[in-house]
């Protein structure tokens, strides 16, 4: 039975190439805050070389002993991709923790696993406390994950003769990620060219921060965390640390570029503009940030919170968009505003971006489909004979992917309701913490309410909680069927 699931309905030593090359990969990122720490001259450097030598350690046999089995099956994506994900996170996360920074490695795993699926929620108390090293590894991160750890890895394998298909349509999570509609003919080209364009548009937003004033280290961490829509900040109260009007709008302008589809980035290099105008995702998207921005701004200058009204758009924008966009910076202390600002961002964790982007959570094309469903659904009862397709963008929606929308929306429900019953039992949390925790860690947020609001922080939560939290962030990034499918019977069928 055993030797079935291995060989059959999964090619197990493919499997283990592949997870071998992201041990890998694994080591040659941690490079990076390894040059960090030696630059800074601090006590971090032997728990990052510690970390890199595991990992390449595990990685480099792993790698070696299966490199001729190259033939990939459907499963065999979803099961990379998953353990991939754990296993890329349970390495990452012992710099942390062999450091002593965050001694629990309960805490250091939540941490982690929080910068990989561009979650943001922290269990730190004090952030500056933590070496330069350190920090610039829990920056990279999230932008590591804002692309996905497979998706790097998806753009290298086909050099070694590896069908990646799987992989990639695993990773993307069809209908939710960038391999919506396959802009090139070859899937190769397709990731190189977002990984490309999404570096330069992170090194294009650390010279705009430089620009204004921001260290290089703190430009670069925090431009990692911004496109990426991820939230991680280097100083203890996040962007609000600078009070700065100019790194606000910077990093509002990135984040909401960083909620569009990465496709209609390519069709506008391409001068296809009409593409562009008539995207309906887009439109809604934007339309949608105008209205709540506009309308928290208002409410927050009626009520004196800011007596000047650039002020309170500023704040805001900056608000709105960052919960919206799922990217969870933090300038102000929303629980403190007025009942009908908090209600617009209590909205804001309810709504998402756009597909096809760094965002996670649940996308604008999918309320929009809902929207144009239940209006359908109405119509057809007053007029049954008549005929209301669903279109997008122009083009008709069939009925397979608005059940699969409705099929998402579905599932939310019932993990968002269960979650929120599990956290109350894990970690003695007041229902509605329990709730929003589960909100803000499934759809990637980071701060939240209640007891996870924008000035605290997910370190009281007992361990079992974290463990389940960080979970949480996984089912979330992975667009929960990709991580869900593998518990169902008919997966592990022939």
């Amino acid at each position: 039975m055993f030797r079935t699931i291995l060989f059959d309905t999964i090619n197990a030593f493919a499997i283990l190439n592949i997870i071998g090359m992201s041990l890998l990969f694994t080591a040659v990122m941690l490079v990076f805050p390894t040059t960090v720490a030696l630059w800074y001259g601090e006590d971090d450097i032997t728990a990052l070389v510690i970390t890199s030598g595991i990992a390449l350690g595990g990685g480099l046999p792993t790698w070696w002993l299966f490199r001729k089995h190259r033939v990939l099956k459907f499963q065999d994506g979803f099961i990379i991709v998953i353990v991939g994900w754990l296993l890329v996170t349970t390495i990452s996360a012992l710099p942390f923790f062999l450091h002593g920074s965050i001694p629990s490695y309960t805490d250091a795993f939540f941490e982690t696993m929080s910068g990989f699926t561009t979650t943001g929620a922290t269990i730190l108390s004090d952030i500056e406390a933590l070496p330069h090293g350190l920090l610039f590894w829990r920056s990279m991160t999230q932008f590591v994950g804002g692309m996905g750890i497979i998706m790097l890895i998806v753009l290298i394998i086909p050099l070694l003769g590896i069908d990646s298909l799987s992989l990639y349509r695993a990773e993307a999570a069809p209908g939710q990620g960038p391999d919506s509609q396959k802009f090139l003919p070859r899937m190769k080209d397709c990731v190189k060219w977002l990984w490309i364009f999404y570096i330069s548009m992170t090194l294009f937003e650390t010279v705009l921060l430089l620009l204004g004033g921001m260290s290089l280290f703190d430009a670069l961490c925090h431009a990692f965390s911004s496109f990426a829509t991820a939230g991680y900040s280097t100083k203890n109260a996040s962007l609000g640390h600078y009070d700065s009007a100019y790194f606000d709008w910077v990093v509002i302008i990135f984040m909401y570029l960083g909620g569009i589809n990465f496709i209609l980035y390519y069709n506008l290099i391409k001068k296809d503009y009409t593409t562009l105008l008539q995207n309906t995702e887009l439109r809604w998207y934007t339309s949608i940030l105008i209205l709540l921005c506009s309308t928290a701004s208002y409410l927050l200058w009626k009520h004196g919170v800011y007596t000047s009204l650039t002020d309170a758009f500023r704040y805001g924008t900056f608000q709105v968009v960052s919960i919206l966009t799922t990217t969870g910076y933090i300038t102000a202390d929303y629980e403190l505003w007025p009942n009908g600002t908090q209600g617009i961002i209590f909205v804001c964790m309810f709504l998402g971006a756009c597909a096809g982007s760094t965002t996670s959570g649940i996308k604008i094309v999918q309320l929009v489909i809902l929207c144009k469903y239940l209006y359908a659904k109405m119509i057809h009862i007053v007029q049954p004979l008549a005929i209301n397709p669903i279109r997008l963008s122009g083009h008709r929606v069939d009925s397979q992917s608005v059940d699969a929308v409705l099929g998402f929306f579905i599932i939310n429900i019932f993990i968002v309701i269960g979650g929120s019953l599990v956290m109350t039992i894990l970690s003695d949390m007041d229902i509605f913490s329990a709730f929003m925790s589960v909100v803000a860690t499934v759809w990637n947020i980071g701060p939240s309410f209640g007891t996870v609001g924008a000035v605290d922080n997910y370190g009281h939560i007992s361990d079992a909680g974290k463990w389940f939290l960080s979970f949480n962030m996984l089912v979330g990034r992975l667009e929960v069927f990709t991580a869900l499918v593998i518990f169902t019977p008919y997966f592990w069928k022939r």
